[in-house]
């Protein structure tokens, strides 16, 4: 309703020029006429045509007008709103101050601004032609936008051939940009809520002029930030978290299988169901499972694997009582798991094998006998596979490799939901008093529908102790901190523990930032989007996002071609391991190589290190894998795996093969800023990035020879040495 009022007000200020009463800022390098009353602009650049960066906003009363050939201030509606614009070279610096709490329209860029094309940081990074039809009923159909989750940037720009405008949202907190149909194209309507929280935070935004260069909005965000003090160079945090120098060529990989036993650890199968059919543990296991313990024929294979499966489940579930309590103890969790470990020894001696601290899955040795120097090994069920095999963890940091638990604090549980999602139960006082409250008074919900999101500030004692106590025992050098880094940011209305999503953004960061300089564990988190990216040195979910949330044929459908795959077998879960096409639209708007572009690795490459969700690996998308490999090596970012006992033999000859050219590479380039990115042909199938050592990589998304690059390869061009080639499967 907003953006139509708009666009009736952009129309009667066309029948009515005079209506546009024009203030004029004007430097050598572009000229933006301005009108105080809508804060339509229309901007010219030196020697190009003029266009209208926004039609104005619905009217307000201007008064205490202020003009110089730089400068313009004023009011709106009586003093209500104070505004400042500022010509700073090639930066229309926008400042909005409110007397009152409440949402007001900002800007509405109409269709024609759109230009030749739409720079937009969904992810990654993506450049859309005008008119494109898949992406404008996208875009529609997705509506709304906020500038800190939705995408990785707060900013997204316009390109004009000979230049670009890119709009940089320089306060990201409480934004709301809207998409609308605006004839045959689109328009995008900007508006800011400005909250009873934070009453004297400005609203600030600014429009930038930049070269015909699709990064260039990107680069002057990066800019930005370095000047406000909150870009981190990674080489910075290297020193700070020695452990780090690690991460430089890893491949990224989530291990499955992490349960107490694995069927090799079973010495005698009939002993061993003599005891469990008189030992407490029945008591705790699944239904099937249990009928299996009950049958007098002997178990095949496949029998006894889900036998072990539900006997893995109920020796969980008696670890956990010892501290899914009222309020967990951190000590006596991590403390437990070992303790249990020596009585099940002691329980099952005969029926199991002898060395308890051999039991489990052997991956980790496998892979340090596979020849891969550099692993960031994270165990995808938290860290109770750690404190079960604290040899194997030792063992893979032994080897050189990055080994960490997946861990969250983002969502408190009850004690009544779900027990296996572990990391999420922090205590009955975490799920009351840390919750989200929202303006109505209500606790805002968790995860899935489960619990109540948390104030990272009021959690952050339950972290300190239960990272603290967990490494302790376990021995990880690295840490996965779920969510911390999607900028899923909350204003919370709780009495006398209030909280801006700035402070929540603080908050997150200033837990990742703890993990990595106090205990000093390589940490990272989810997505890494801008707002929350400092204090993390890796992140999962930029390269690839998360896809089709919600979509019925991707997660709801078995018989679909598409449907992902289910939460289990927990030793190897198909959502994760099952290789699926990607249906379209998802396969156009995330994958089509001409229509993505490394914007977020124009700002952060050299500050985070980022790789895909973990919902969708490098091996998930059967259709799109090999221009996602391209791509990723292209950007410079590692790949990512997942990895079950079962897959390891089918799967580890990609990784090695990849790894072989990706981690001299890596090694070399982690640390250095992207500072070129270009189309070498017109139909743009051949790419090139270029990094501030001079090193140019070149992918060539055709079948065929390009200008002489090899179909479907990257090359690597260093100066007075020999390119090197790599060519995808």
């Amino acid at each position: 309703m907003q953006c139509l009022r708009f666009t009736l007000l952009f129309c009667a200020l066309l029948l009515a020029p005079s209506a546009f009463a024009a203030t004029v800022l004007e430097n050598a390098l572009w000229r933006v006429e301005l009108d105080p009353a809508t804060l339509a602009l229309r901007v010219t650049p030196a020697g190009q045509a003029s266009v209208q960066a926004s039609s104005g906003v619905a009217s307000h009363a201007v008064s205490q007008l202020q003009n110089t050939p730089d400068q313009a201030t004023w009011q709106w509606d009586n003093g209500a709103y104070r505004l400042t614009a500022r010509l700073q070279q090639r930066d229309l610096a926008l400042t909005i101050n409110a007397r009152e709490p409440g949402e007001l329209a900002l800007l509405r860029q109409p269709a024609e601004a759109m230009g030749r094309g739409l720079i937009w940081p969904l992810a990654e990074g993506h450049y859309v032609p005008a008119g494109n039809a898949i992406w404008k009923t996208f875009l529609l159909e997705r509506g709304e936008f906020n500038t800190t989750q939705d995408l990785s940037l707060p900013l997204w720009g316009v390109d004009h051939g000979g230049f670009t405008l890119s709009w940089l949202l320089t306060n990201p907190y409480n934004n709301r940009l809207q998409w609308q149909a605006d004839g045959n194209g689109l328009a995008l309507c900007a508006a800011h809520e400005f909250t009873s929280l934070a009453p004297d935070a400005p609203m600030t935004l600014r429009l930038y002029l930049g070269d015909a260069d699709p990064l260039a909005g990107a680069k002057r965000y990066r800019q930005w930030l370095v000047e406000q003090g909150r870009y981190e160079p990674l080489a910075d945090k290297l020193r700070q978290t020695p452990e780090a120098q690690k991460l430089l060529g890893a491949s990224h990989v989530y291990l499955w299988d992490n349960g107490l036993l694995a069927l090799g650890d079973v010495r005698d199968w009939p002993r061993l169901i003599q005891r469990l059919r008189s030992h407490e543990l029945k008591s705790l296991m699944d239904k099937e499972s249990a009928q299996l313990l009950a049958q007098s024929a002997a178990l095949n294979r496949y029998e006894q694997t889900v036998l072990l499966r539900g006997l893995n489940a109920a020796i969980n579930t008696k670890a956990r009582q010892a501290w899914q309590v009222q309020e967990p103890d951190m000590t006596r969790l991590a403390a437990r798991y070992g303790e249990l470990r020596s009585e099940l020894a002691v329980d099952f001696a005969g029926a199991l094998s002898d060395s308890p601290q051999t039991w489990g899955s052997s991956t980790i040795q496998t892979l340090r006998d596979a020849g891969l120097q550099r692993l960031l090994l994270t165990l995808g069920e938290g860290w109770e596979g750690g404190l079960w095999h604290p040899e194997a963890i030792r063992a893979g940091v032994e080897a050189g490799f990055l080994m960490a638990p997946y861990d969250s604090y983002e969502t408190a549980l009850s004690a009544t939901e779900n027990p296996d999602w572990t990391t999420a139960h922090l205590g009955a006082k975490a799920y009351r008093d840390c919750a989200i409250v929202l303006k109505d008074g209500k606790l805002k919900t968790g995860f899935q529908k489960s619990g109540h999101y948390t104030d990272p500030r009021c959690v952050r004692p339950l972290l300190e102790a239960r990272v603290k106590a967990v490494h302790a025992k376990a021995g990880f050098n690295a840490w996965f901190l779920d969510a911390y880094a999607t900028s899923m940011l909350f204003d919370s209305y709780r009495s006398n523990a209030s909280m801006t999503q700035a402070q929540n953004a603080e908050g997150n960061i200033d837990a990742s930032r703890w993990i990595n300089t106090v205990p000093k564990l390589v940490t990272g988190s989810e997505d890494g989007n801008a707002i929350t990216a400092q204090g993390i040195l890796f992140a999962h979910g930029m390269q690839t996002p998360v896809i089709g949330w919600g979509d019925r044929e991707m997660t709801q459908d078995p018989q679909s071609p598409y449907f992902v795959g289910n939460w289990y077998p927990t030793e190897q879960p198909a959502v994760f391991f099952k290789s699926v096409p990607l249906k379209e639209p998802f396969r156009t708007l995330y994958f089509e190589p001409t229509m993505r572009v490394p914007l977020y690795q124009a700002v952060f490459h050299g500050s985070v290190i980022t790789t895909h969700h973990w919902l969708f690996d490098s091996l998930k998308l059967s259709n799109v894998q090999g221009d996602n490999e391209l791509t990723q090596l292209l950007y410079n970012v590692p790949p990512l795996y997942h990895l079950s006992a079962a897959t390891l033999k089918a799967r580890l000859p990609i990784i090695q093969r990849q790894d072989r050219f990706f981690r001299p590479l890596h090694q070399r380039l982690a640390t250095q800023e992207m500072t070129d990115f270009r189309w070498l042909t017109v139909d743009k199938q051949l790419q090139q990035t270029t990094f501030a050592d001079g090193t140019r990589l070149v992918a060539n998304f055709s079948a065929v020879d390009k200008q002489g690059y090899a179909g479907r390869s990257v090359t690597v061009l260093v100066e007075g040495e020999e390119p090197v080639v790599y060519q995808v499967k």
